[in-house]
């Protein structure tokens, strides 16, 4: 699978992606402390979905504009509100051009005292991403393997805060190569909250990934799963999933309100459907 950033922006796995990090950061604001997060796989950071690379698949058309035109119930907006305020003031005529990837989203949600570090390791992703944020001393970004900057710069001085890791899935090994560095962060930093993103493409692989967090000793684990529709290793991507290491306490019942409804909104087709499971517990 491919999964470079710029061919999916915007589109059905973002949505739980940003929803998922969106309130993470609501979370950790909820107490005055600095907190710092760590995007492994940044990307470029932002992104034109008029671009020949987002015009090809225009993935996000079955994503973020569905969930923009759709009716909210009252439970859902405010959940929402925080992602889609930064998407909003991104597009303020009637056209939808310009995606918040992980690394805007974020900057534009923190506070003056919240740090945002962010790798990359494709060259011609991450001089995009540095151009972005030039100048911005809350951001440190950084030429480098997602996977060596978890025993890098973990645990943060900070002493709180999450890592994200979505990486591009473009190797057959990615979810064991996943697996092994968040074990070796996890051992560092063992009170740092972890979330994972993944394609539903791959069953096999999620479960060893979950057996061998299981295993290792690792409590407080989380999965959240979306799914549009039906979707294995060879067809188009239709679902994805998160999972997350000592995820905050009130992250299992936003899932539960926010998940039926995109569910609807989302819809492509038979096996569609979505999941909240505490897979291990504190």
């Amino acid at each position: 699978m491919n999964y470079r950033h710029a061919y999916h922006a915007g589109n059905i796995g973002d949505v739980l992606k940003h929803a998922v990090l969106a309130r993470l950061i609501t979370y950790f604001q909820r107490k005055d402390k600095p907190f710092r997060m760590l995007d492994t796989h940044a990307g470029i950071g932002q992104y034109d979905l008029t671009s020949e690379e987002t015009s090809k698949t225009g993935e996000w058309q079955q994503g973020i504009a569905r969930v923009l035109q759709a009716d909210m119930p009252d439970v859902v907006e405010p959940l929402l509100r925080p992602w889609l305020e930064v998407v909003r003031d991104l597009n303020p005529g009637d056209q939808l051009e310009i995606y918040p990837g992980s690394p805007a989203l974020a900057r534009r949600l923190m506070r003056k005292s919240d740090r945002l570090t962010l790798t990359e390791l494709h060259p011609e992703d991450f001089r995009t991403l540095s151009d972005l944020f030039a100048g911005d001393f809350q951001v440190k970004t950084i030429h480098l393997d997602g996977w060596l900057a978890m025993g890098s710069f973990l645990p943060p001085k900070e002493k709180r805060g999450f890592v994200l890791i979505d990486p591009a899935f473009e190797v057959t090994d990615e979810f064991e190569r996943m697996t092994g560095a968040v074990l070796k962060a996890w051992k560092k930093w063992t009170s740092g909250t972890y979330a994972l993103w993944y394609p539903l493409k791959d069953t096999r692989s999620i479960k060893r990934m979950h057996d061998a967090y299981a295993a290792s000793g690792v409590r407080d684990l989380l999965s959240v799963e979306l799914r549009a529709g039906k979707s294995g290793l060879d067809t188009r991507m239709l679902g994805s999933g998160m999972t997350l290491i000592n995820p905050p306490f009130t992250l299992a019942d936003e899932m539960r309100t926010l998940l039926p409804w995109f569910n609807d909104v989302l819809h492509q087709g038979p096996g569609s459907g979505w999941d909240v499971t505490q897979l291990i517990g504190e």
